[in-house]
């Protein structure tokens, strides 16, 4: 009787143990087939501006073309006529405000940066929406030299990083269907 009990225990354990992991609903992240097979080319041309700075409109199209071109087997084109498909983006917004300041000289010593961008990936023939991002904001934080006869300026060096923290969000967020 006893062994019976158990068989019939152990039984039921690995029914619901197997009935958990059939339905549960997770799924391993990255996995998405969000872009169609047809693609190969993507165009990534200079975004529009609505500010002030110039810089990122080349910086953060060639940051996400070289992200494309390290995680996938895409070819980067620069003409959009030849590419399958094309992103394009807006800078909509630049906001720069101090942060931090030296109580020494009252100047600030810290400066955070934000930007916000609206991009959109287009297949090229069908002009289909493949992914959209709204309104995206990304932050970065410099350093200012409080010595004025060694000042460098790092707003450039800021918007470097930023570029690259934005291509890969993007790449990602494309290649990760999320």
């Amino acid at each position: 009787m006893r062994r019976a009990g158990r068989a019939w225990v152990v039984s039921a354990a690995l029914g619901v143990l197997l009935a958990s992991l059939a339905g549960c609903g997770y799924h391993v992240g990255g996995k998405g087939d969000l872009l169609p097979k047809t693609l190969h080319t993507i165009a990534c041309p200079a975004f529009s501006n609505a500010t002030t700075k110039y810089k990122l409109t080349g910086l953060l199209p060639q940051e996400i073309g070289r992200e494309f071109t390290a995680r996938t087997s895409y070819k980067v084109v620069a003409d959009p006529k030849n590419a399958d498909a094309v992103l394009e983006g807006v800078i909509a917004g630049y906001y720069a405000a101090p942060t931090v300041y030296d109580p020494a000289t009252g100047r600030s010593s810290g400066v955070m940066v934000s930007i916000w961008l609206t991009m959109t990936l287009r297949e090229r023939a069908t002009n289909k929406v493949l992914w959209t991002r709204y309104r995206m904001e990304v932050r970065e934080r410099y350093e200012i030299t409080a010595d004025q006869r060694s000042y460098i300026d790092e707003s450039d060096a800021a918007l470097e990083r930023m570029s690259r923290s934005v291509a890969q969000q993007v790449v990602s967020s494309i290649l990760e269907a999320w």
